[in-house]
Parts: structure tokens; sequence; C-alpha cells
């Protein structure tokens, strides 16, 4: 039989010996070459989760296919989420000498895990899509996201939370966010309420523009909104308050995020076109201020800075915005904190659920270390804040929903 030279190729291609190309590394993130510090090494080893990025590294490894790596991902997202709120809720070894509420541990240990994924070089081919939907995968699984889940039927309330990682991490890398002890502390719990049982599920979110963009917090929060009786979105704020934010504002100004990259911007949304500048809250506002939830003052915080209708400069309004005004800061300012809770609202009301599903935004106190401790990662007056601010958003949970129910009733 002839062969000719096109034939020839063609069966010395079908019939060369395969290899798998291997998958090139991805660089670390400004994020993960924080890891390396003093100071997150430190929060690692005194809690027990310097372990968690080497084990994943072992599991990584093993995989031989793809469908084995995301099985890998999966698991060790999953497992990390839970060490982190077995460890907050007293369950388990708590591994080291930290305070057991304390949120760093999880967010520290998550970039290990990413910068491992990230350096990882498979056996298999894996391309730069591929790695990006396992780093999807890690991100979502490792922050509770996708482990929303409430009893049937409706005996008991439903009550969705959320927070937020640390934050400027480069002025004070030892920082941790009351918000992210928050979802720790009271994933899975249930409060009495006026009216019965309530269950609560949280999740945290990045402190990264680019997930806001691409949707991060309308994926997590969709499924499960027309299903909650109740939600908030909780972040840090200001010092020594608590502030229920009335009012939440289409833009972002530019401050940067945890990636030190600034949007100066209308906050992007699907369909724009129909898109409102301001959304609202619909907690139960001046129930939750006038309760007494604990030792740091409750605040209805209605102040807003907008452009007015045919101004061209900002403006603070105390009491609002106006009518056809352009937003410049919500209530809770123009960062995540203010996204989020205009993003959550917004996703209800497109739902049509604004009559009818009580949600808004929570501004936790910051939360400081004692006087004189400027290298310490942790004080006891650093955890005692920090348990009161996770207490104090227990009650005002508690109070929203027993005042919703009233309202109702």
């Amino acid at each position: 039989m002839r062969i000719g030279v096109l034939g020839l190729a063609l069966l010395t291609a079908l019939t060369a010996p395969t290899t798998a190309t291997a998958a090139e590394p991805t660089a670390p993130t400004v994020e993960e070459r924080r890891l390396d510090g003093a100071v997150p090494q430190e929060i690692l080893r005194r809690s027990g989760f310097d372990s968690v990025a080497p084990d994943f590294a072992r599991a990584l490894d093993r995989a031989r296919s793809y469908a084995e790596a995301r099985r890998a991902v999966v698991r060790g997202g999953g497992e990390v989420w839970r060490r982190a709120v077995d460890r907050a809720q007293g369950r388990g070894p708590a591994g080291g000498d930290l305070s057991r509420d304390d949120d760093r541990p999880l967010y520290w240990a998550r970039l290990g895990m990413t910068r491992e994924l990230r350096a990882w070089q498979p056996e298999f081919a894996l391309d730069e899509a591929r790695r990006a939907r396992l780093l999807e995968e890690l991100e979502r699984t490792s922050r509770g996201q996708d482990a929303i889940r409430y009893p049937q039927g409706g005996a008991v309330k439903r009550i969705l939370v959320t927070g937020f990682d640390p934050f400027t991490l480069d002025r004070d890398i030892r920082i941790s966010n009351p918000s992210g002890a928050v979802a720790l502390a009271l994933d899975g719990t249930v409060i009495e309420t006026a009216d019965g049982p309530a269950r609560i599920e949280t999740a945290v979110f990045p402190v990264r523009w680019r997930d806001f963009t691409d949707g991060a917090v309308e994926r997590a929060l969709r499924p499960h909104l027309p299903e909650v009786d109740l939600f908030t979105t909780v972040s840090q704020g200001r010092v020594g308050r608590f502030d229920i934010e009335r009012t939440n504002g289409a833009w972002r100004g530019g401050f940067g995020d945890n990636e030190n990259v600034g949007r100066t911007e209308t906050v992007p949304v699907t369909d724009p076109a129909t898109q409102p500048q301001w959304t609202s809250t619909t907690l139960p506002y001046a129930e939750i201020v006038a309760a007494d939830s604990g030792r740091f003052p409750v605040y209805d915080n209605t102040s807003v800075t907008e452009i007015p209708a045919g101004g061209t400069e900002p403006v603070v309004r105390p009491e609002g915005p106006t009518p056809g005004s352009t937003a410049r800061a919500g209530g809770g300012g123009d960062y995540l904190s203010n996204e989020i809770a205009y993003r959550a609202t917004l996703l209800r009301d497109r739902l049509g659920l604004h009559d009818t599903l009580p949600g808004g935004h929570v501004h936790t106190p910051v939360l400081q270390f004692g006087a004189g401790n400027t290298t310490e990662v942790t004080d006891p007056e650093f955890v005692r804040n920090r348990l009161d601010i996770i207490g104090q958003v227990r009650s005002i949970v508690t109070v929203a929903v027993s005042a919703t129910e009233r309202t109702r009733g």
C-alpha cells in the first residue's frame, strides 16, 4: 500500500505516543504574597491551621485527572470551612492557643491553599480556564457559600448572614474582621425568637472588587433569598458603634481592596438600564436601635452622599437621598460593605421580595486591640471586643426576627 507524504504524517501523528503537557503555574497574588510574613505564619501556627495548605498540596498531587482534582478541591475547601466553624463554636480540639472565635486562621489558611493550587503542576494537561474553575470552587467551598442548608418545613425560621475577610492588611497585617468571626460563630446555630426557633446560615466574601464584578454575591445569594425569612450582610464599620444602614448607593469610591486594586465607577450589575441609584433596608431598624442588644450603641444611619438632580458636585444628605439624585456614597460608604448591601438588596427587589423579605446591612464596631498593643497578634481586650461584637450581632438578629414576626402578626 502506497502512503503519501500527508498520509504518512497523519499515521505518525496517530500512532506516536502521547504525553500530558504539564500545566504552567500561575504567579501568586498580592494577597498570597503576604502569607510568608511573620504574623500570618504565627496565626497559622498558633491556631493549628499551619497544616492545611501542605495537606491540600498532597491531596492535589494524588489527583490523576481533572475530575479527581476537582473532588480534592471541593473536599479541601469544605473541610477547612467546617474546621473553622467547629473551632469557633467550641467543637473539636482548639488546635493552638489563639482564641477559638478568631477568623484569621481561615483567611490565611485559604490563601495557602489557593497559592498551592496556582503553583500546582499536575501530570495531566490543565489549561488556564480549568485552573481558574478550580480556584473558583476552592473560594466558594472554603467560604461556606455552597454549604447553606435549612431544615425542611416552616417550623424553624431561616436567617442568612454574611461576613467579610480581614482587610487593610498593609496598614496592620494583624487585623481580624469581626464580621468574618460572626459568620463562623453563628453558622448553623439556632436562636430563640418571639416566634420560635430560627436557624442561621452564613457565608464569607472576599474584599476584592473583581469578585463582586464577576457576580459572586448574586451567585451565592440568589438560590437562598426566596427561601429565607430575613437576611443581613455584615461588615466592620466605625469605632465604638453599630450602624443599621438605611440606604445603599450604586457607586464605587476607589479605595484599594486586598489586591491593592481600586475601582471608581457605578456598581456594575446585570441589566444596568434598570439599575437604581439607591436601594433601602427592609430590616426593622427602629426596633433594633431601641433594643438593649449589647454594650455598643446602635444607630439608624440615614446619611448618604449624592449629586443632586441637575447638580455636579457631591452633597452630604443626613436624611437620605433626594429624588433624581446620583449616588456617591450610601450610608455604609462607597466601599465593598456598601456594595454587598446594594447588591443583596437589589437582588431582593429584582426577585420581587421587597415587601415580604426583611434584609439590609449591619456595620459592626471596628475590632480594636488593647491599649498599647502594637505588635502582638492578640490580647485579652481584643478577644473580649470580638466576643462582644459577635454576641451583639446575635442579639440584633434575634430582635430583627422577633420584630418582623410581630409586624406580620
